[in-house]
């Protein structure tokens, strides 16, 4: 092993992570304000894990000064969470703000902007209310779009002045996907025409508040907006054609659906084509591609876990069931890859370096930062040491190398102004709930949500302070 001591930048992002949904919990929460995940879990609860979901999450509605406070100690620069949609309002059609929630999020935002965190908020991290869904099959409507941009234009007047880090979405692929495309949560619809509107429908959605935002002039004030994506890092199987197709395939589904739109304002044709082929198209007016068109985003997050490996299909396609991407690709299972075992993922930290070259060369270098990355393990209570502080070298480690390929992505010239890590405390994830923790605070379930700094809460804490880092990289041939 050798090791390096690597510069961080001093006006580098370094941050966390987590939303509403995932922390807040219910205290206060009205009746006739669920989420669509409030609603999978009273529908579902049996799904998640022990029982856990968002019903009391981490608490954070009543205890964000305590958390808040950790953060300061941490000398975190960013903190980004979500505004609960479902919550912020009281009448998602009349666009009436719930006072008590608005009260809250302004006490959390001036809380952090005292404590030295700089805010940054998402309009949507899933949190779509379940009223929309049930009306209106939630984002399968463009009513849906419209209201989400009147909740937009209510955010921007309460927190436009003190707020410069917007987002419109985070992850917007991933609700549709879970429900509709692989029909594997609540409420279990295997529908790829809907999965593909829903991937239009928020792409017109953020083009519109982009919108909204300029012609409101909050740039004028330095604030930014743009969009949390999860494109996923693909790499062929092999070099053959038929295995580079695949690959090619998937990452038009499933990236550039979402980056070449929100960043370059245009959908590919091939993509068209496809969509067309398969009878699959989204519903789309020549007025609403022109609004995309002009209404690029200022910037991206860009959360980033593991590698998505594919080949060519090799099983004739069932044509009694609909079309699905994976009519072009089956996903590849490398041989000797390195694991995070209880996540089931692999690790494989280029894939910052590699997505920062894909930004620069082909998005005309947008600025860009790592908005997640992080690694979730189980059962870390047996790596608590004699002072009862959990001792996760292990995700040190994680974070170790990840970070030295972002900056390596920044030397090389890649636009990235920072890292976020997933995420601040342990918090409840879809299904497995707190089954992995990612957290560089514990939160102790057995002792009332106390909340502990983790070794990894420390090394953050003197990485920060110090902006910069040894990393030991195996270089040697052994």
């Amino acid at each position: 092993m050798a090791k390096h001591t690597i510069q961080i930048p001093s006006n580098f992002i370094m941050g966390a992570a987590a939303s509403a949904w995932q922390t807040e919990g219910w205290s206060g929460k009205k009746e006739g304000q669920d989420s669509y995940l409030d609603q999978w879990y009273k529908n579902d609860r049996y799904v998640w894990h022990n029982g856990y979901g968002p019903a009391v999450a981490t608490d954070f509605y009543n205890r964000y000064t305590e958390d808040i406070a950790l953060m300061k100690q941490i000398g975190l620069t960013h903190y980004r969470t979500s505004i609960n949609w479902s919550r912020f309002l009281t009448d998602y059609e009349n666009v009436v703000v719930d006072e008590a929630y608005a009260d809250y999020m302004g006490r959390v935002i001036d809380e952090l902007i005292a404590s030295g965190v700089e805010p940054m908020l998402c309009l949507e991290h899933y949190e779509v209310p379940a009223y929309l869904m049930d009306k209106y099959e939630g984002w399968s409507s463009k009513h849906v779009v419209e209201l989400f941009v009147k909740y937009a234009e209510k955010v921007f007047e309460r927190y436009g002045d003190r707020v410069k880090h917007w987002f419109t979405f985070n992850e917007p692929i991933v609700v549709q996907t879970r429900v509709y495309l692989d029909a594997l949560r609540y409420p279990y619809e295997q529908n790829t025409r809907k999965w593909m509107q829903w991937n239009y429908n928020k792409t017109l959605a953020t083009a519109k508040c982009v919108q909204l935002f300029k012609a409101k002039n909050y740039s004028q004030h330095g604030a930014k907006i743009g969009v949390i994506l999860n494109p996923e890092v693909t790499y062929a199987r092999s070099s053959a054609p038929h295995d580079q197709h695949a690959a090619h395939v998937y990452d038009l589904f499933y990236n550039r659906v979402f980056l070449d739109p929100l960043i370059k304002g245009e959908y590919p044709q091939e993509l068209f084509d496809l969509m067309g082929k398969h009878d699959i198209a989204f519903e789309a007016t020549t007025e609403e591609l022109a609004v995309i068109k002009k209404n690029t985003v200022d910037y991206v997050g860009i959360n980033l876990y593991y590698p998505h490996r594919v080949k060519a299909q090799s099983k004739a396609w069932n044509e009694n069931t609909p079309f699905h991407p994976s009519y072009y690709y089956e996903h590849f299972d490398l041989p000797g890859k390195r694991m995070n075992k209880s996540r089931g993922w692999e690790i494989y930290p280029k894939i910052i370096y590699d997505m920062g070259m894909r930004i620069k060369n082909e998005y005309h270098n947008i600025e860009w930062f790592v908005a997640e990355n992080g690694m979730g393990i189980e059962n870390e209570v047996a790596f608590k040491n004699e002072e009862h502080i959990i001792q996760d070298d292990y995700r040190i480690d994680f974070i170790t190398e990840h970070l030295y390929y972002t900056l390596q992505a920044v030397e090389a010239g890649s636009n990235c102004t920072g890292y976020m890590l997933w995420a601040f405390t342990d918090n409840v994830s879809p299904m497995n709930a707190f089954k992995n923790r990612y957290g560089l605070v514990e939160i102790n379930l057995d002792n009332d949500r106390s909340r502990h700094l983790k070794k990894s809460g420390y090394w953050y804490q003197a990485t920060i302070k110090e902006r910069s880092f040894v990393a030991d990289l195996d270089e040697e041939y052994k």
